[in-house]
């Protein structure tokens, strides 16, 4: 994430985007908004908040929740399940990341033009971003745009101006924690990810670079950047339906890739760089988090299947894409070969297709984001304290 756009270059305005470098949902719904929003005229500066918590110290936090996904998912899924029970718990973790942030965060927002609207793509920058509002230290109006359909404590943060969010599903659970403004939008997902349209042509030819079968069924396995959770089992389990052959991408995990390729599972890929071809070559995609990849897929026609889930946010994600018919949740491997027929030909298929159709059908985003900068003149936050004493008044 970056540095300073250049403001005299973009007369529309300066909007700021704040994500989170943990995995890649977060950076991708950032990028794809400030591409948008670029394309329109704005300025747009991005900056990731686990710098502004300090790179050390961002970086320690990425490799833990790293390893604790790889390793132990099940302290995570422990450890949101009490930030849901527990409003003060979450509270406590929110004014945390206010107190290590908010001087940087400052620092990133304070420049020549100031911003016309803050956007958070990551729930700890919305935090800061929302004690920076309610205390007057930040002047600009904030918005969280909320990258999945289930919406956890964290994500809900007092004096931030607008959630937008992804279906009514994840509407309803912002509403049911604060009283804000709340629009649904449409994904932000890159245009790049579409339906095929060559007549098969490119298909063969994705299956044929990546070593596919060039007939019959492929079902695409994703774990995210880092290829976590149940990967190898549920590529046993959709090898043993013989309905499809599984294709798993496993990232930056190279263990897991020796793994597959040693037990003869299918073809497993390590990091691919044409994920919007890969997708259109395959007939469903097979996911544990609920994340970008599952979008992707929506917008390229292709469904989609929810399968051995990380804990946590994988669990709550899941239970959410179900509720809206976007994507099966699959609880057991009795019930996979069903559910892999039922999406690839039958008419639970083509009504997750169409509720996709739907999702993206929604407003974009970006009208949002736009109406509010165009309503906000440009204020300049006050000098008149020191960054010191502005962070010290939100402790």
């Amino acid at each position: 994430m970056g540095g300073w756009a250049e403001p005299s270059a973009a007369p529309a305005g300066r909007i700021t985007v704040i994500s989170g470098s943990v995995g890649a949902g977060h950076d991708g719904a950032s990028a794809e908004l400030s591409r948008r929003l670029r394309e329109l005229g704005y300025a747009v500066d991005c900056h990731d908040f686990l710098d502004l918590v300090g790179r050390r110290t961002g970086r320690a936090l990425r490799r833990a929740y790293a390893m604790e996904l790889s390793v132990a998912p099940r302290t995570w899924g422990w450890l949101l399940t009490n930030l849901e029970k527990r409003d003060r718990m979450a509270a406590a973790v929110g004014r945390s990341a206010a107190r290590v942030a908010s001087a940087r965060a400052i620092q990133a927002l304070d420049g020549p033009v100031p911003p016309r609207v803050v956007v958070s793509t990551y729930p700890l920058a919305s935090q800061v971003l929302g004690r920076l509002r309610r205390t007057g230290a930040l002047a600009a109006p904030v918005v969280t745009f909320l990258t999945d359909l289930s919406v956890p404590a964290l994500w809900i943060a007092d004096g931030v101006d607008l959630h937008l969010a992804l279906h009514e599903v994840a509407a309803a659970q912002v509403r049911h924690r604060c009283d804000g403004r709340i629009q649904v939008c449409a994904p932000a997902v890159r245009g790049a990810f579409r339906p095929a349209v060559d007549g098969g042509t490119e298909v063969a030819r994705t299956r044929a670079r990546y070593g596919l079968p060039p007939t019959g069924r492929l079902a695409l396995l994703v774990g995210g950047s880092w290829g976590v959770g149940e990967l190898a089992e549920a590529a046993a389990d959709v090898a043993s339906t013989g309905l499809a052959t599984p294709v798993t991408v496993c990232g930056h995990n190279r263990a897991l890739r020796a793994r597959l390729s040693r037990a003869g599972i299918g073809v497993p890929l390590g990091w691919v760089d044409e994920m919007p071809a890969l997708i259109r070559a395959s007939d469903v995609v097979v996911q544990n988090a609920g994340g970008l990849t599952s979008l992707e897929a929506m917008a390229a026609d292709v469904p989609v299947i929810t399968y051995r889930c990380l804990p946590g946010h994988g669990t709550t994600n899941a239970r959410a894409l179900d509720e809206a018919g976007l994507a099966r949740w699959v609880h057991g491997p009795a019930r996979l070969a069903e559910a892999l027929a039922g999406v690839l030909d039958g008419e639970p298929g083509r009504r997750q297709r169409a509720a996709g159709v739907e999702l993206f059908a929604a407003p974009s985003p970006i009208d949002s984001i736009v109406a509010l900068a165009d309503r906000v003149a440009p204020a300049v936050i006050p000098r008149t304290r020191t960054d010191r004493t502005r962070v010290g008044a939100l402790r």
